[in-house]
């Protein structure tokens, strides 16, 4: 499937990420980062407890957000449970992090169980450097690929919809996915590496066992909605895989992400390009390869849901 990826990538041209930095060999956290990844300059500098973001990003500098409606109502073009190809069907996105996140710094701080360790309940997340926050990119596409699921009849829910005084933590983001007994759950994210590190790449569970950990039961199936999603992303966006992660794969197995150590369904974490990057960014901050973007990773969804017996 690795090299159907790339193939259609070369034709087609944390956490958790929300509340787990992109601490991982290849995000730039722990346990150690593979060779040729060097840490993001600042500012602000990357650490392996979590992505940081300016303290007060620039009003002005940020794209105009675009209207959204609110968490209970239907967007333009949404289709009724029970139609479509995906009625009856549940999908849950995370959109990473949360841009009120910076004012609650002792909240997010504290640890909480990742089955395996513990961690910072969340982040703040990184963000381009005309200020543009991650947290506000997460949000808006996952506004995007809610629209599209549910025109198609799935039942889509956020983990939060800037409703929120900060979070939620790493583990209730997985609970969330977990009690809804979605089909497919994704986290919505943007790295923030260096300069010069481009694209992007998919985390996928890494089989781990410990504590409130196991997630033998959704590796091989997480494996293949993250293929699916990359995939459709390539060929929507026109973006690569990632040149710093993954080995140019696009592909990257983390053990250290709670959203997905703690998660029993299918999971994936997308890292949809480098936020620090001047020609990522340029994409990230354009409405409309937003709009690829979002279509890309739901068209990867559907797909999966529907190759499931």
């Amino acid at each position: 499937m690795t090299a159907l990826l790339l193939a259609a990538a070369v034709a087609g041209c944390d956490d958790d990420g929300a509340a787990d930095a992109k601490a991982s060999a290849p995000a730039g956290g722990s346990p150690s980062a593979p060779a040729g990844r060097s840490p993001a300059p600042a500012p602000p500098a990357r650490t392996p407890a979590a992505k940081s973001a300016p303290s007060s990003p620039p009003a002005s500098s940020e794209p105009a957000k675009p209207s959204v409606p609110p968490a209970d109502a239907a967007p333009p073009g949404y289709a009724p449970a029970g139609d479509g190809p995906l009625r009856g069907k549940v999908v849950v996105i995370d959109p990473g992090h949360n841009i009120r996140n910076q004012r609650h710094t002792a909240e997010i701080d504290r640890s909480v169980d990742i089955g395996t360790g513990r961690k910072e309940c969340d982040t703040t997340g990184t963000s381009t450097d005309s200020g543009y926050a991650e947290a506000r990119f997460s949000l808006d596409v996952a506004h995007r690929i809610r629209s599209i699921l549910q025109t198609q009849g799935a039942r889509v829910t956020l983990t939060h919809d800037d409703d929120r005084p900060f979070g939620p933590c790493v583990d209730e983001r997985a609970a969330i996915g977990n009690k809804a007994h979605a089909d497919a759950a994704l986290s919505v994210h943007a790295d923030g590496a260096a300069p010069g590190q481009r694209g992007v790449h998919v985390i996928l569970p890494a089989k781990v066992k410990g504590g409130r950990a196991d997630t033998a039961p959704i590796v091989e199936p997480s494996k293949e909605l993250g293929e699916r999603v990359l995939g459709r992303f390539v060929r929507a966006t026109g973006s690569m895989p990632s040149n710093y992660v993954g080995h140019n794969t696009g592909l990257d197995v983390r053990s250290d992400l709670g959203g997905l150590n703690l998660s029993t369904v299918p999971k994936v974490f997308i890292e949809c390009g480098n936020m620090r990057d001047p020609q990522d960014a340029a994409q990230l901050t354009d409405d409309g390869w937003r709009q690829k973007a979002a279509q890309g990773i739901a068209d990867g969804i559907r797909e999966f849901i529907l190759s499931r017996p």
